[in-house]
């Protein structure tokens, strides 16, 4: 019954991100670890989901580990310089040889439809083509890289009218020059070269490992670019497994991708789990913080009402309906992460007078634990020290030593300013908190 519960829970709550994702474009890089992986039928499984719950899709697979191993069977060297392959001749057959045999595997997978796997019923149509036009990189520090290129440019046209059929488009990592030479490209750079050429909602990068703090071993699970950039200054020596997809999503960011996720590929249901709960499971980058803090907007009065009715029901806060909530609106301070209300406060500021009154602090009960309501607190502090307000009130019946640990002191209802002794409720006996503000 409590794993029943659970599901309906979890399934309650991701509606939010399904009614967010449909209709929009996303690109997912495999690389070619995940690609060869016992378990990449679970991705494909997923993948699947996620276009039938109407998510365009764009997958940009890799190829080094397969190229590797033809090499390596023709005991032939494989060369590389700044994490680059030198793509000679032979090499450039492998290329050829690996990027054929992974797309048709992954479009062999993508086409599963028996009736006892979860592709039943799926009927997803997959394309390829020739998308990416590239161009060599040359001769860099001496060494010549031979049939080894970077992008030119994306057909977007081409892809997005794939997209718009409802057919998830399939990349591989190679390019084609308008002369018809095919040139070895690295799949990072592919996966970001399209998502910022589609303008897509969300570039997703499935890497070998967790991104975590090589100091203290601390999974990371955001970073703004700038932050991103700071941490591979400080962490040079890093392993190239980590270090090129965040290189790949500062660069994506900064081209106008909202958000990029490096997601651990060996987690069953990584995807998911990334893309439909709250916290997610990998690392979010993105060019501005993944929590914001900012003053309340009509349309937030529905999250702050759903955030606030538990609190309501339980006696902790005092009922107040949509109209109150509207008519005050620009007294409210909300805490949004991911576009969800989690914490919100209203402050009502009496300028003339020089006191204000906070009320309705509130944070979600999955995000308490880390500040938010102290982060509330300050934001008032701020405000009310800008103001040159000299007081600060609270009606509290539950939380009065979250205040009095915050420097409030307790006071009486002779000692409230008349216009919030009218506003006291004396069946809810609230206690009465004041502070100074210096």
């Amino acid at each position: 019954m409590q794993s029943e519960k659970s599901f309906v829970n979890w399934f309650r709550d991701s509606s939010p991100y399904i009614h967010a994702h449909r209709n929009k474009t996303f690109v997912i890089s495999l690389g070619g670890e995940a690609v060869q992986a016992d378990d990449f039928d679970h991705h494909v499984h997923d993948i699947a989901l996620l276009n039938s719950l109407g998510i365009r899709l764009v997958l940009v697979h890799g190829i080094r580990p397969q190229i590797d191993q033809r090499l390596n069977n023709l005991n032939a060297p494989a060369f590389f310089h700044k994490n680059l392959r030198i793509t000679d001749d032979l090499a450039l057959q492998c290329v050829k040889e690996a990027a054929g045999l992974v797309r048709v595997e992954i479009e062999a997978l993508l086409s599963m439809g028996l009736s006892n796997s979860p592709m039943a019923g799926s009927s997803l149509k997959v394309v390829s083509g020739n998308y990416v036009i590239a161009k060599p990189i040359g001769v860099i520090d001496g060494i010549d890289y031979c049939h080894t290129g970077e992008v030119r440019r994306i057909d977007s046209a081409a892809i997005h009218q794939q997209l718009d059929q409802h057919t998830v488009v399939l990349i591989s990592p190679i390019g084609y020059s308008p002369s018809g030479e095919v040139f070895n490209l690295s799949a990072e750079q592919v996966a970001t070269a399209v998502s910022v050429a589609l303008k897509a909602e969300k570039l997703i990068l499935l890497t070998e490992h967790n991104c975590c703090n090589p100091e203290s071993g601390e999974h990371i699970r955001q970073m703004t670019t700038d932050e991103t950039a700071h941490f591979l200054q400080q962490h040079q020596d890093i392993s190239a497994l980590i270090r090129l997809p965040l290189k790949a999503a500062i660069q994506s960011c900064q081209a106008g991708i909202e958000r990029v996720h490096l997601i651990n590929r060996h987690i069953d249901g990584a995807l998911l789990q990334e893309l439909f709960s709250r916290d997610g499971i990998g690392t979010l980058i993105s060019s501005v913080p993944f929590e914001v803090l900012r003053s309340a907007k009509l349309e937030d009065i529905g999250g702050i009402l759903e955030l606030i009715k538990p609190l309501e029901q339980q006696g902790i806060l005092v009922k107040r309906s949509r109209e109150k909530i509207e008519m005050e609106i620009t007294d409210y301070i909300v805490l949004e992460r991911d576009g969800l209300i989690i914490a919100c406060a209203a402050f009502h500021a009496y300028e003339q007078d020089y006191f204000g009154a906070i009320a309705c602090l509130a944070v979600h009960e999955n995000y308490q634990g880390a500040s938010r309501g102290q982060r509330l607190l300050n934001y008032i502090y701020q405000k009310a020290t800008q103001l040159k307000l000299k007081e600060l009130f609270v009606l509290s019946t539950q939380t009065m030593h979250w205040f009095i640990e915050r420097g409030f002191i307790s006071s009486d209802i002779k000692s409230l300013p008349e216009q919030l002794k009218s506003l006291y409720n004396p069946q809810r006996n609230s206690k009465v908190l004041c502070k100074d503000i210096k």
